[in-house]
């Protein structure tokens, strides 16, 4: 009975030792970068002031986030995009909203033979954190509402992590809003009385990020999607651009710009533009 303890004993601390010699650290495939920046403007001005102006304080929040994992022909990017901004202008009860972005993006890929191409999946959701008021002070959009999502499969071209490109054939596109806002009339294109609007398309997603000079890094980003089911020739077009001017290893200059064409929300193209001097910080 002994012999029978002590060889199972052997045979199950042999078999312990053996896995744990093939037990692959999976840590070593995932590599993780972000950047959080806090940027600050302000503007005052004394009652003697000739020029005109009247003071204010803003104050912009941002968080960029990648996790991406690498191993053998599989290669799986995440990024995390957030960023918050309020500006108070002196007189003014309240506060106005400069900047409201919540953003994932992640892209799937398996190694195909030609080089530097993957066979791929993609995601993409955006969607803010606050409420949203026109010009006249009339809410038009609030956490969730609008929310969009986009993905379906496609190829891959990754040169490395600073340049890459994926084709998407046959990509779904999915959007959401409240039904309060669509009561009416139409929201960010979904009709009245609905309150999610679904497309079928084609998308070409571009990301490319460099060093303009020493200490000074740009990143583009740019989305097109064009809709089969209706009018396929009005591509959406969304491209956004970050510049980093580093001081030193916590204080920086920003810009941040945003383009944007749909014509399903607005026959226009929408612009937003940021700068300023600020706290970042990179982890």
């Amino acid at each position: 009975m002994k012999k029978a303890i002590l060889s199972l004993v052997l045979i199950v601390t042999t078999f312990t030792m053996q896995a744990q010699e093939t037990v692959v650290d999976t840590t070593k495939f995932w590599k993780s970068s972000g950047n959080m920046s806090l940027l600050l403007n302000q503007s005052a001005y004394n009652k003697q002031w000739l020029g005109g102006g009247i003071s204010n304080l803003a104050g912009n929040f941002g968080l960029n986030y990648d996790l991406n994992y690498k191993k053998g022909d599989v290669v799986w990017d995440n990024k995390f995009i957030l960023a918050y901004g309020l500006s108070k202008i002196k007189g003014n009860a309240t506060t106005a909203k400069t900047d409201d972005r919540l953003e994932l993006n992640s892209l799937w890929g398996k190694k195909a033979k030609a080089k530097n191409w993957y066979y791929s999946m993609y995601f993409n959701f955006k969607s803010q954190m606050d409420l949203g008021l026109d010009m006249n002070g009339v809410k038009i959009s609030h956490f969730f509402s609008p929310a969009f999502f986009q993905f379906g499969p496609g190829f891959l071209w990754k040169k490395n992590d600073n340049a890459s490109i994926n084709i998407a054939p046959a990509a779904g596109k999915l959007i959401m809003v409240h039904k309060h806002f669509t009561d009416l009339g139409s929201s960010f294109g979904v009709l009245q009385g609905d309150n999610t609007r679904f497309e079928f398309g084609a998308s070409i997603s571009a990301y490319y990020k460099f060093n303009a000079i020493a200490n000074v890094s740009i990143e583009n980003r740019l989305n097109l999607y064009s809709n089969y089911l209706e009018d396929p020739q009005n591509v959406d077009i969304d491209y956004q651009m970050n510049v980093v001017m580093k001081i030193n290893k916590y204080l920086s200059a920003n810009i941040a710009l945003q383009t944007i064409y749909d014509d399903n929300a607005i026959k226009g193209v929408q612009v937003r533009e940021i700068f300023g001097l600020g706290v970042n910080y990179g982890f």
